[in-house]
């Protein structure tokens, strides 16, 4: 229920607070208005009930003190009351009864038909409680089926004040006059607060349109923000000082927000300077280290009286042209990073240009296992020596510690792609760093730059092949570099 809420707009929720308020409202008016007219018929039959009983109890009075020929006490009672207790009850509207001090009725003014809910004589709560009260008088209250019932209990005395018996005064009251005048009181309230509702909602929907147009205001022109971009500052014609606040705060942020902006792109293009100087001298390094061992290995194994001498030299001189094509070609891209590497896609035929990339390589632990004899595709081919440059100087790399150490380079095709594999059983990538390995300037070498395999990565992507690898630490390493033929 409550997520649900958080995904209702500001204005409707608004709208809803303002209705349920409203509607609140009336219900509290209605059930305090219900409380108080029940009080007030409450403390009206009371009042009417008192002023009944006030009345009677004067005329028994009188009938005591100047019309009874007869000794006022006890036993008396039945006798002196013998007909004017049924004249009081009728001028007062009331029933009365009489009974002794003990509990035990003398005289009633209840026809005889309806005594059978009349009790013959009174409780000892009642009579103890009667004592005990500091007036002597107990006055008792119920309701049953729309009617009203007061009941009094009080001493009957004599001229000399002297207690002769208990007086039990009894008044029923219909309601029913009250309650519909209640009703029609309720009935004319819930049309009138109908019409309000009907009111409270079209003043709720522009009240919340109006609170939420400067909020709806702000939000689109904070979504409109952009790092990039010049953005426009609120201008509000009439808006509520918290809002002027707001407006005043977000102007001030996009001020910042500029400045910024050009604190940024200032860096970011000093960044994408080092950047470019830290990725061409990192890539001019990989040609140079092949350079220097075919350099090596030609000045170790030349022998002038070798009868082949003039093609190991051409051997050896393309090698090192090669590697000189490449490094010219990070000369020729350096003026313009975004282009690099700048692609040449040429029809070349893979099997035999990764073995030259290998050919560079001395290590007698790497073979060349290649699934054709013959694969051409449309791709730049200095940039594919690169990327079998960069591949296997990692496996060697991997390789430093293991003592039986092997490479083992595939290449395969399908029908639109070309698949080389670079596999060594050397130290593998520990789980935690994987998600690092093409990042550019992370390394796990002590040396190094670590713009190797981001470099390749952005080569191949620009083909829109893949490059993936699956490695095992303790194992191994299996890198899978995926590329279109065309």
């Amino acid at each position: 229920m409550f997520s649900g809420l958080k995904n209702i707009s500001l204005r409707i929720r608004i709208f809803i607070a303002m209705i349920l308020l409203i509607v609140l409202a009336s219900v509290l008016i209605i059930t305090v208005t219900i409380y108080q007219y029940d009080e007030q018929t409450k403390e009206y039959n009371i009042q009417r009930f008192g002023r009944k009983e006030d009345s009677a109890k004067e005329n028994i009075n009188i009938e005591l003190t100047n019309r009874t020929t007869y000794p006022v006490n006890t036993a008396n009672i039945p006798k002196i009351f013998q007909e004017s207790i049924y004249e009081i009850a009728v001028i007062h509207n009331i029933h009365i009864s009489m009974y002794s001090l003990e509990g035990r009725l003398l005289k009633t003014s209840i026809p005889t038909v309806f005594r059978d809910s009349l009790p013959e004589n009174l409780s000892k709560e009642i009579v103890q409680e009667l004592k005990n009260k500091p007036y002597h008088r107990i006055l008792k209250t119920k309701e049953e089926k729309g009617i009203s019932y007061q009941s009094s209990y009080s001493y009957l005395t004599d001229p000399q004040f002297k207690r002769i018996g208990i007086l039990h005064l009894q008044l029923s009251q219909d309601n029913y006059d009250q309650e519909r005048e209640l009703e029609e009181f309720l009935s004319r309230l819930t049309v009138v607060y109908f019409f309000m509702l009907l009111i409270a909602i079209a003043l709720a929907y522009f009240l919340s349109s109006y609170i939420t147009r400067s909020i709806k205001a702000i939000t689109d022109k904070m979504r409109q923000t952009q790092l990039d971009k010049r953005n426009e500052k609120i201008i509000l014609k009439s808006s509520s000082n918290e809002m002027n606040i707001l407006v005043e705060a977000y102007n001030k942020m996009i001020d910042e927000l500029e400045a910024s902006a050009v604190k940024l792109a200032k860096s970011e293009r000093e960044q994408a300077w080092k950047e470019m100087a830290k990725q061409v001298a990192h890539e001019i390094k990989n040609p140079l280290t092949p350079m220097r061992l075919t350099v090596q290995s030609f000045e170790r194994k030349f022998d002038e009286n070798d009868p082949n001498i003039r093609e190991r030299i051409k051997e050896f001189t393309n090698s090192l042209i090669q590697q000189i094509d490449v490094m010219s070609s990070i000369a020729s891209a350096f003026s313009d990073f975004a282009k690099m590497p700048k692609q040449n896609k040429e029809r070349i035929e893979i099997v035999s240009v990764v073995k030259m990339a290998l050919d560079i390589f001395d290590e007698e632990y790497i073979t060349y296992q290649p699934k054709e004899e013959k694969i051409y595709a449309n791709l730049d081919k200095t940039q594919l020596i690169r990327v079998m440059t960069n591949l296997l100087k990692n496996a060697i790399q991997a390789l430093e510690e293991e003592s039986n150490p092997k490479i083992v380079v595939t290449v395969s095709s399908t029908k639109n792609t070309i698949v080389i594999e670079v596999a060594d059983n050397g130290k593998g990538i520990e789980k935690e760093v994987r998600d690092l390995i093409f990042e550019p300037k992370f390394t796990t070498k002590t040396s190094g730059m670590g713009l190797g395999l981001p470099m390749i990565k952005r080569i191949i992507e620009a083909y829109d092949g893949t490059i993936n690898f699956i490695s095992k630490p303790g194992k191994g390493t299996l890198f899978t570099v995926t590329l279109p033929k065309t």
